[in-house]
């Protein structure tokens, strides 16, 4: 009997990506199968053989791996005990459908740097309350996965500009407490949701996730100085929980809630 796979998987409440699946296989070999969805694969550990379209491709740790919808693939170790790998299935409207033809030709992508963007947003979708951060990571994932498919007859990019970074930078600062999806931002200001992030980057100097986290722990600063409670703060600033707020809280201001709030209890 094999050894039992180490297997997390959930959806996120982020749109555009169906499921999130983190796996640790010793000796499971997957037979010929589709997906509804596109599968951004990544390997952590050891290496992954399969055939897409009756071609042998393999997946090793330093590649970012992107498998079409409906086209039949396959999956074993190439490795000795096995591989962990971690995978996106991305919603078919993330990536041009046109683009399967060209994922079929060329799945294996040999760029460090969208490796990194891909590790980095799921290390985000661990974190429960970091949505808008997650939909800012997947954009850029997505438009340099375009990039990668379009390869000679790349799409042009659009020039990021002040306009619209204001403009988001007051949609954030109105609803900054109960949140808002990049796609909402996009719909709002007529913009392309991938625009967003790199105008406001460019001018702020920051995401909008960041600037959005800093204006809620800004506020959650005095009220705690007011004598409110961490948990009552962290519900009525926005944040998904008193872990959540915690972490953020103490990343931005070098202490912990608590820590803080007692600070404000000294006679000066």
């Amino acid at each position: 009997m094999g050894a039992r796979p180490d297997i997390t998987a959930w959806r996120p409440r982020v749109e555009g990506i169906d499921e999130v699946f983190h796996a640790h296989f010793a000796d499971h070999a997957y037979p010929m199968h589709t997906h509804d969805a596109w599968t951004l694969l990544i390997v952590d550990e050891g290496m992954v053989r399969y055939d897409l379209d009756r071609h042998e491709h393999g997946a090793p740790s330093s590649v970012v791996t992107l498998l079409p919808p409906h086209v039949p693939h396959n999956g074993d170790a190439a490795t000795p005990g096995g591989f962990r790998k971690r995978v996106l299935y991305l919603n078919t409207a993330q990536i041009d459908a046109d683009l399967v033809g060209r994922a079929v030709d060329r799945p294996v992508l040999r760029d460090p740097r969208l490796r990194l963007r891909v590790d980095q947003l799921h290390r985000t979708l661990e974190r429960p309350g970091d949505e808008l951060e997650a939909q800012s990571r997947l954009a850029l994932v997505s438009e340099r996965l375009a990039g990668h498919l379009w390869g000679d007859e790349p799409v042009a990019p659009q020039v990021p500009d002040s306009r619209i970074a204001y403009a988001l930078r007051d949609l954030l600062d109105q609803h900054f407490v109960e949140g808002l999806t990049l796609r909402e931002a996009a719909e709002r200001l007529h913009a392309h949701h991938t625009h967003l992030v790199r105008a406001f980057s460019r001018e702020f100097g920051m995401a909008p996730h960041q600037y959005l986290t800093g204006r809620r722990v800004d506020l959650a600063r005095r009220l705690l100085l007011g004598g409110m409670r961490g948990p009552e703060v962290a519900a009525t600033v926005g944040f998904y929980d008193q872990a959540h707020f915690s972490r953020h809280f103490k990343r931005v201001v070098g202490t912990s809630p608590g820590h803080y709030a007692r600070t404000g209890s000294a006679s000066y």
